[in-house]
């Protein structure tokens, strides 16, 4: 028993060694690894219109260059919208954040006139309504430092396009038993993950054109700014949604006062409750599957590996992880502590998925 626990614990030290060197070596390479997480998401998203293309009779070539030409058009077009509107924000941002502390000063003064003293309390050395607006300029602004290696993005999505329809059978050919479980599951893997990707960019785009028009529409300054960053941090369940509206709401009350505020946050909260809990979890049912601690402490950990991508990229590549970690049973009790709660039978949905794989693979 003894030696037992001592391999497992060597097991578990070797991995967590393992771990630490890889996220490091990741964290030391990003300039290569960001733009290369940014291309495997659009070669996700992409590979479904280029699987539909191909079924309606289009040779593959084809199917792979419309898709690709449509993605640089779309690129092309963000660029333009979003470049032109965070030089602007950029500009205007020292006049807003200026007006915001005054504002917060006023209400601090405010709040001391009827005895509730926050300098005393020291909250307002924590709190800096200024730094909100500065995040959401610095967030995009990143993003669009990252886009600008559009060139070897959109070549790294062009050859993922193209090797994607032959990795299946390599995979059977790495088989060491020949029966191909192990691509069976990997094939069951990435399915899940583009099934996830493909859906939640649909509802995300739609989340960012409801913010977008709602906003502009209410008259607040650079509403495609904010349906771009609602688009963004949608993929982050939750917590994505609040940290788009925080910013935007600052602005609103800075620029249009108290009750268009009220009225931009009816837009956001009416977005994502239409589409984050009856839109989306009706088409996408229970696909997650991990816990929402570890999806707030991915956003953190993803955000300061990789920057913005990590960023709105922290559940998908979090995924990736809680599956890669559940394909081994010396590293399997990672993807339960990644997993929800334990369901009703006292089994977690990671020991039900392991469950229907052995069944899959006998």
């Amino acid at each position: 028993m003894t030696d037992q626990r001592s391999t497992r614990l060597r097991d578990i030290v070797v991995i967590s060694a393992g771990i630490i060197v890889i996220f490091t070596a990741v964290k030391y390479a990003s300039d290569i690894t960001v733009p290369f997480l940014l291309s495997l998401f659009i070669a996700v998203l992409a590979a479904a219109p280029v699987a539909w293309l191909k079924k309606k009779g289009l040779s593959p070539p084809i199917a792979i260059a419309a898709v690709l030409i449509v993605v640089v058009a779309v690129e092309i077009l963000l660029g333009l919208m979003i470049g032109a509107t965070v030089d602007s924000f950029t500009e205007a941002l020292p006049g807003y954040q200026e007006r915001l502390n005054g504002l917060s000063q006023g209400a601090v003064t405010w709040l001391a006139g009827r005895g509730i003293d926050l300098k005393e309390t020291g909250i307002m050395s924590v709190l800096d309504p200024g730094a909100v607006m500065k995040f959401a300029n610095s967030f995009v602004a990143s993003l669009g430092k990252v886009l600008s290696n559009a060139a070897l993005i959109m070549f790294t999505v062009l050859f993922m396009l193209i090797e994607a329809s032959s990795i299946p059978a390599k995979l059977v050919a790495m088989s060491t038993d020949g029966s191909g479980s192990a691509a069976r599951y990997l094939s069951k893997v990435a399915d899940s993950v583009n099934h996830y990707m493909g859906i939640k960019a649909l509802m995300s785009l739609a989340t960012g054109l409801i913010v977008g028009i709602g906003v502009a529409i209410v008259g607040l300054d650079f509403a495609a700014l904010w349906g771009f960053i609602a688009f963004l941090l949608n993929f982050v369940p939750t917590i994505g949604s609040i940290l788009a509206a925080v910013p935007a709401v600052l602005l609103s009350l800075v620029q249009l006062g108290l009750f268009p505020t009220l009225i931009v946050i009816a837009i956001y909260l009416g977005a994502n409750l239409l589409i984050g809990n009856v839109i989306e979890p009706a088409i996408m049912g229970r696909q997650i599957g991990l816990s929402t601690l570890v999806v707030f402490l991915s956003l953190v950990f993803w955000g300061w590996l990789l920057g913005p991508v990590g960023m709105f990229l922290s559940v998908p590549l979090t995924m990736a992880v809680k599956f890669a970690v559940d394909a081994s049973d010396q590293t399997r009790w990672l993807a339960i502590l990644l997993s929800p709660a334990p369901d009703d039978n006292g089994a977690t949905r990671a020991t039900v998925a392991n469950e229907n794989r052995s069944r899959d693979q006998g």
